[in-house]
């Protein structure tokens, strides 16, 4: 499928100070009343998010979120901000910009919202010089963040002014805003949970990445726990699928209320991560009221969850109003989340916003402060989606790593990451393993030059030998993969990744030149088992002693015993005229010469020529040797499969 959805879908939201008009807003604009609980009709506030539908004069459809406005609601207004693609900030315009304002702007920012309108409500309550005064700040108070340049609308809730105007305005912009990526896989955030009679229980979100089908298998995070979706509603619509930047209603099967709620996320099984502790961009607004200091604590949102996390900070002491910094942050829970995501965080006492960032990557130790190298690295994993890629290549080492998997580390789509692979290849920066799978092509060539180290050194140490062991290899190469550019010596191991990445790399130095395989042995190219001359003179030794044994070779360990002062150089040679066809292993403890050997050979043929069975004593007596010697050669062409014995007697079972 595209990594873009054909069917434009959005998420509008609203922001702003308490009883400035934002659920009159959204009735007006949509003929919902938001407010859903009995507490917010009495206190004539919105104390929990609320939902509706809006019809655009062109026809299509959107959401919008209406989020509470009180000081103590923040929380709830950050899990309702995530996800959104525009949003409506709202202004009284008989009360103007207030702190609760500028908080959920200091919000909206640091989200990454970057398309939005100012409405100003209640233009009917002043007149026009003091609407003038109240635009003027407001304009004052967006400038420098993404609305410093959005339309600003004045609408009234008595007369009906500047709604239309809204209406059409929505519409044009969102047009222009880029279309949700649909190439990552399936996420909701659940903001809410309950169960309603006759089908179980039910979790509503906004759908922010992917796609989701009736049908779909689901996992709900942190908890672990997989479900399937039974059902889909939008805005009380029951749909078969639903698409990023859908308000969604799922139907969840086997599940119970108690099993999930805000916080929650649901996800394609193994798509997210779950992590304690995380690497991070940290940026504090420009009008923090507090510093954030190394060591210290803070309030962390992501999506609909909350956290605590103490941070560390990696360049500095003290991270002041409208800095940014590489920091570790380390979670008294598990934080659900895919790199690139957006956090809020506000200070720990009192719980007020003082900026938020970026999760990179999980970390599973503490990062070293103040090191240039640890620094450039999230440096690259905060940057462009080129470097990110770029990055995690590095990271990997000679690993091969699919354009799935690659989008995975990086925060990228699917489409995203096969749309840069190609160009990184041509570059030099990456190298095609085959099979869709890439790697850094520093360490490929690294790797390339450790195995042939290895290689070499192995034939070093055993001359005789033809090549090494293949599984060996393979194994010591996966281990040298993950050792990056700069790993220092071959290294044996064992990993998860197994065959595949192991058959991807061995494959690619074939292809390369770098190594011959031949068999289960793999070599340098052109390499070839040659005696010295002390190992020839061992040679000519031993295949005189053969020769002279005839048809009744000696004991392995009565030939090495003539060999005392050269025993392991004997064995070699032994194992290297094994290799050659020069000897061959009758039995685990003797060897024969070749000659011997096809004498014994051609009798067996002879006698089943002349009839259909082979009794032990006849063949004794053919080849002129002990019973012994006999019957081991007999259970040698019975291991071979060409000879089986039934009673007293050897039947032929394969042609000779």
């Amino acid at each position: 499928m595209s990594d873009l959805n054909p069917v434009r879908h959005a998420i509008i939201g609203t922001a702003g100070h308490v009883d400035h008009g934002k659920t009159w807003l959204t009735r007006a604009l949509t003929g919902v009343d938001t407010d859903r609980l009995e507490e917010e009709k009495r206190r004539g506030m919105t104390i929990d998010l609320g939902f509706a539908p809006l019809t655009l004069p062109d026809g299509k459809a959107a959401s919008i979120i209406d989020v509470p406005g009180h000081e103590h609601l923040v929380r709830t207004m950050i899990c309702g901000a995530s996800g959104i693609d525009l949003v409506l900030l709202v202004v009284a315009a008989d009360e103007g910009f207030m702190p609760q304002t500028q908080e959920h702007l200091d919000v909206l920012q640091t989200l990454g919202v970057r398309s939005g309108v100012v409405v100003l409500t209640k233009v009917d309550l002043v007149d026009e010089e003091w609407l003038q005064a109240v635009m003027e700040d407001t304009r004052e108070h967006v400038a420098g963040t993404f609305l410093e340049e959005a339309p600003l609308v004045c609408v009234s809730a008595v007369t009906g002014q500047g709604l239309d105007e809204l209406r059409n305005l929505i519409a044009r912009m969102l047009e222009d805003l880029p279309l949700r990526r649909m190439g990552l896989p399936f996420r909701l955030p659940v903001d809410r949970a309950f169960s309603v009679r006759g089908f179980g229980t039910v979790a509503t979100g906004s759908l922010v990445d992917g796609r989701v089908t009736v049908g779909d298998l689901v996992e709900i995070l942190p908890q672990g726990i997989r479900s399937k979706v039974r059902g889909l509603q939008t805005h009380g619509s029951s749909e078969g699928e639903a698409f990023a930047g859908m308000r969604v209603a799922i139907n969840l099967a086997d599940v119970s209320v108690d099993e999930l709620g805000r916080g929650a996320t649901l996800a394609v099984p193994g798509s997210m991560q779950l992590a304690r502790q995380v690497a991070v961009r940290l940026e504090l607004v420009a009008d923090a009221p507090f510093d954030v200091r190394n060591s210290s604590q803070l309030h962390v949102y992501a999506g609909t969850q909350e956290l605590v996390a103490r941070v560390r900070l990696l360049d500095r002491d003290v991270l002041h109003a409208g800095e940014s910094c590489m920091a570790q942050l380390t979670f008294q829970g598990e934080i659900c989340f895919r790199p690139q995501d957006r956090f809020v965080v506000r200070f720990f006492s009192p719980v007020i916003t003082v900026g938020g960032g970026a999760i990179l990557e999980e970390t599973r130790r503490k990062l070293k402060r103040n090191d240039s190298t640890v620094l450039a690295r999230l440096e690259a994993l905060a940057g462009e989606p080129r470097t990110r890629a770029r990055q995690v290549l590095v990271d990997a080492g000679a690993r091969p790593l699919s354009a799935g998997e690659l989008a995975r580390r990086a925060g990228l789509s699917l489409a995203e990451a096969r749309n840069l692979l190609p160009g990184m290849v041509q570059g030099g920066g990456a190298v095609a393993l085959g099979g869709g799978c890439y790697a850094d092509v520093g360490a490929v060539r690294c790797l390339a030059e450790r195995a042939t180290r290895a290689l070499e050194a192995h034939q070093g140490e055993h001359p005789l030998e033809p090549g090494m062991d293949l599984d060996a290899f393979r194994q010591g190469l996966l281990a040298a993969s993950r050792q990056g550019r700069g790993a220092g010596a071959w290294q044996d191991g064992s990993f998860s990744e197994g065959s595949s990445a192991a058959d991807l790399l061995v494959s690619f130095l074939m292809e390369r030149g770098v190594i011959e395989v031949s068999a289960s042995l793999v070599r340098t190219p052109g390499f070839a088992p040659r005696l010295t001359s002390e190992q020839e003179q061992v040679r000519t030794r031993l295949l005189v002693l053969y020769e002279e044994a005839g048809l009744e070779p000696p004991l392995n360990e009565e030939v090495l015993s003539n060999f005392a002062e050269s025993l392991t150089m004997t064995q070699e040679v032994l194992a290297y005229l094994v290799r050659e066809g020069e000897l061959v292993q009758l039995s685990a403890s003797r060897l024969v010469g070749r000659a011997a050997y096809q004498k014994a050979y051609g009798t067996l043929k002879d006698m089943f020529d002349q009839s259909e069975t082979l009794a032990l004593a006849d063949y004794r007596t053919r080849l002129g040797v002990s019973r012994r010697i006999a019957r081991q050669y007999l259970e040698h062409f019975d291991a071979m499969g060409l000879t089986r014995l039934v009673g007293e007697a050897r039947v032929l079972v394969a042609s000779l």
